[in-house]
């Protein structure tokens, strides 16, 4: 008996070996297995401005099969794009083929030579855009698999349908993402209503291109921001819609009760407006000269002045432009506000009786905000307005 069960022991110990061996022969590469690589960018195409992927089909060292996408500035004056793919004809180290490109319809011709070199890839040859010949000398070139590939491509536009909070999205910006064929009609129905559209986001990039959906951003006041956002969600084309990154950092912003600050369920707009005047007069050392909220965006905007002291002699005047948001602290009403204040914009200026001394400031002037906004304003007002500050390490209110 004993013999009997140490002879089923080895057996099933030897079955085990063969499996295993077995497994690892299936992990090996099979010779001459057909598979997919990629060249991410071929060097000098359109002035080196052009957003090139060469997907191949090989089975082992040999091209069976080539698509070539271009994306590429229509011009050297412009951001607008145009695009082509074209299927490859392979004749042994020659890649050819004939289309035309996918907005202005102009025709499209490529002849390249391909060459192994070591790991690396020459190309060789012309590719021509309408009366527009490229010569394609490029070299050095590798190649990625195509996991590598779709990792590269994965994108996120930051758009947050339902967010618990605006400590990773901006309370006033929204993000609707469509079908490109769909934005042209959306960004029309938007003329006349109350909503900034952000100019960056009308680029029609070699990205949104080749997934044929394109984001548009929207700075809104947010009390009409979750509004907009479903309206937009029952639009034609829209594929995803909801709060995006914006002006509100997390570093200037206070989280205060919203009791004392709300006549009934509205926020009492010139109070709060007034408390944070006072606040910046004391810690800007300097005159309130103007405040107002903007109907669009739901921006205040506060104004203040005071002397220079560059060189005092001259009697110059600084003004302070300090730009705020209010917003509840969570989508769906709250009983709390975040106040975000935005670092000083300053200005010098000769406003002396009499001849004025014409000025110029050739530096930023943001950058000019960032190097005196050392006066503990967002600071002042948490205390002032009985408010929390951020904790970045913790990513919660203090």
């Amino acid at each position: 008996m004993r013999a009997l069960l140490l002879g089923l022991s080895g057996l099933l110990i030897a079955s085990s070996g063969l499996a295993f061996a077995d497994t690892k022969l299936q992990t090996k590469p099979t010779p001459g297995a057909v598979e997919t690589r990629y060249f991410t960018s071929i060097d000098g195409l359109m002035d080196g401005n052009a957003d090139v992927i060469l997907k191949e089909t090989r089975q082992g060292k040999q091209v069976t099969a080539a698509t070539l996408d271009v994306c590429y500035p229509v011009s050297k004056m412009t951001d607008r794009k145009d695009r082509f793919v074209v299927n490859l004809a392979v004749s042994g180290q020659t890649l050819s083929g004939a289309t035309q490109s996918l907005v202005d319809k102009a025709p499209v011709s490529v002849k390249l030579t391909r060459k192994a070199t070591g790991d690396t890839f020459e190309f060789r040859g012309q590719i021509a855009v309408g009366p527009n010949v490229t010569e394609v000398a490029s070299t050095d070139n590798s190649d990625i698999s195509e996991r590598e590939f779709q990792d590269s491509q994965s994108t996120d536009d930051g758009i947050t349908p339902q967010p618990k909070d605006f400590s990773e999205v901006s309370p006033e910006s929204v993000g609707i993402r469509l079908k490109l064929e769909a934005v042209e009609d959306f960004l029309k129905g938007l003329k006349g209503q109350d909503v900034e559209v952000a100019v960056s986001s009308l680029a029609v990039t070699c990205d949104a291109m080749r997934a044929g959906q394109q984001t548009i951003n929207l700075s809104v006041d947010p009390d009409r921001a979750a509004a907009l956002i479903e309206k937009a969600k029952s639009s034609s084309g829209v594929v995803a819609a909801g709060w995006t990154t914006g002006i509100v950092e997390m570093d200037r912003a206070i989280r205060i009760p919203a009791s004392d600050w709300r006549d009934g369920d509205k926020l009492n707009r010139e109070k709060l407006a007034t408390a944070i005047g006072n606040v910046l007069t004391r810690t800007l050392s300097a005159k309130l000269s103007a405040a107002g909220w903007s109907s669009t965006t739901g921006k205040l905007r506060l104004s203040f002045k005071r002397p220079s002291q560059l060189f005092p002699a001259l009697g110059l005047t600084e003004t302070v432009e300090v730009a705020g948001l209010i917003a509840p602290d969570r989508p769906g009403g709250s009983d709390h506000l975040i106040v975000w204040i935005g670092t000083p914009v300053i200005t010098t200026s000769d406003e002396s009786a009499g001849a004025k001394l014409n000025l110029s400031d050739g530096s930023s002037g943001e950058d000019e905000g960032d190097q005196k906004d050392e006066s503990g304003s967002v600071e002042a007002l948490a205390k002032e307005l009985k408010g929390q500050r951020w904790d970045s390490d913790k990513s919660a209110w203090k």
